[in-house]
């Protein structure tokens, strides 16, 4: 484990650490980095393994990578902090804020809507431009002229990378700032966490290129996969490929502010946004704001794109366990009754559990099979809740 892992980890979380050095050992881990803090102090700070496979670089204390989905949390704080000051209204249409987006069977949609992944815009039909994602107003023109793939509100659909720009350009009509800036100036500024959506010009972290997930013969294919492939013109395919040809480890993705799925950080980064939700001290959002923040807003026996049963608060993902359900529907991600946050593709998490003032994140660059977690990430945050006493996760939640 000396010659893997680096950092401090207080003795209560031994387990934790274990855990996290059998990833490299047992479970493919690469380049990673664990994060918790309870209560504002943090008692689990470690990374390791290799930032670079192809240069062996190793992963250093202040590596950072994209995150993925990871972001859609950092983007959905944005707005709920926005809702706090009474400058966005969540049940208020989407029109109020941006009159352009309400044609084409758009005209009803809310901004609860946006938030629940409800507002019927999962994908784009016709191909992205090279290059698209790396333009914020090509992508909102884009969205504004598509046409509702279901009638807004009445079922939710994971919004892949869509998410970024139906929720991060209401962020910039209110605030009048790029989400980038916004996220900066109100989040990432005040708390110390290095998380950026688009780097600035002036900043050049030590940032690990994303390893993508190689299937092997044994795998078996989730039913979005088999989708995926199968059907070029569902919304699985085009949410995933119609892309313009974006890549994680492209400098100019790392750059553009694609709040959906492209945001920088590690997992110190993130327990650093999360830790004032985590501790309920009022600096991001207040009391109120954070309660509604961690309640289930929207919930499916199937996801329109993900195809699975998922649960989402306002723009947060709750605990999913989805163990029971039938092989190709087995994707999970099961954390704390009260807790919200994000997966990031291939594993990544990051949340805030009210319930017992934890903030949680691991971050890693070699992605592991599907879009919630596997058992790399879910060990650690296993061992996270029984080290703080939860007995078990059998009801779909950790409960103590």
């Amino acid at each position: 484990m000396a010659d893997t892992v680096n950092g401090a980890c207080d003795a209560k979380f031994a387990a934790l650490k274990e855990e996290f050095a059998r990833n490299f050992e047992e479970r493919g881990e690469s380049g990673a980095s664990v994060c918790v803090s309870v209560n504002g102090e943090t008692v689990v700070d470690l990374w390791g393994g290799v930032a670079d496979p192809a240069t062996g670089d190793a992963w250093q204390e202040n590596t950072v990578s994209i995150v993925f989905s990871c972001t859609k949390a950092a983007v959905a704080l944005c707005a709920h902090i926005l809702v706090d000051r009474g400058e966005l209204e969540l049940h208020a249409p989407v029109a109020k804020y941006w009159p352009e987006f309400a044609k084409n069977g758009k005209e009803n949609t809310t901004v609860q809507m946006m938030l629940n992944h409800e507002s019927a815009l999962p994908a784009l039909r016709e191909p992205v431009k090279k290059g698209g994602f790396y333009d914020w107003d090509y992508m909102i023109k884009r969205l504004e002229d598509e046409e509702a793939f279901w009638e807004p509100g009445t079922r939710n659909g994971y919004h892949m990378v869509n998410f970024g720009w139906t929720v991060g350009e209401l962020v910039r009509r209110v605030s009048g700032k790029s989400l980038g800036q916004f996220f900066a100036d109100e989040v990432a500024g005040p708390t110390g966490a290095d998380f950026w959506i688009g780097l600035p010009d002036d900043v050049s972290p030590h940032i690990a290129p994303i390893i993508a997930y190689e299937p092997k013969p044994d795998d078996i294919p989730s039913d979005f996969t088999k989708r995926l492939l199968t059907k070029p013109d569902s919304i699985q395919a085009l949410s995933f490929t119609n892309n313009g040809g974006w890549h994680p480890n492209d400098p100019a993705a790392h750059k553009a502010e694609i709040g959906g799925a492209g945001g920088i950080s590690n997992a110190r980064g993130q327990v650093a946004m999360y830790t004032p939700l985590a501790c309920n001290d009022g600096s991001l959002v207040s009391a109120d704001r954070l309660h509604a923040m961690s309640m289930v807003s929207t919930a499916t026996q199937q996801d329109a794109t993900l195809l699975v049963p998922t649960r989402f608060a306002s723009g947060f993902m709750k605990s999913m366990d989805n163990r029971g359900q039938r092989v190709g529907r087995r994707e999970s991600a099961i954390i704390g009754e009260r807790a919200f946050g994000h997966v990031g593709a291939g594993g990544h998490i990051g949340f805030a559990d009210p319930e017992c003032g934890m903030a949680f994140s691991y971050t890693m660059t070699q992605m592991g099979q599907g879009l919630l977690m596997n058992e790399r990430g879910q060990s650690l945050i296993d061992a996270a809740y029984r080290a703080l006493g939860y007995r078990t996760n059998a009801p779909g939640a950790w409960i103590r």
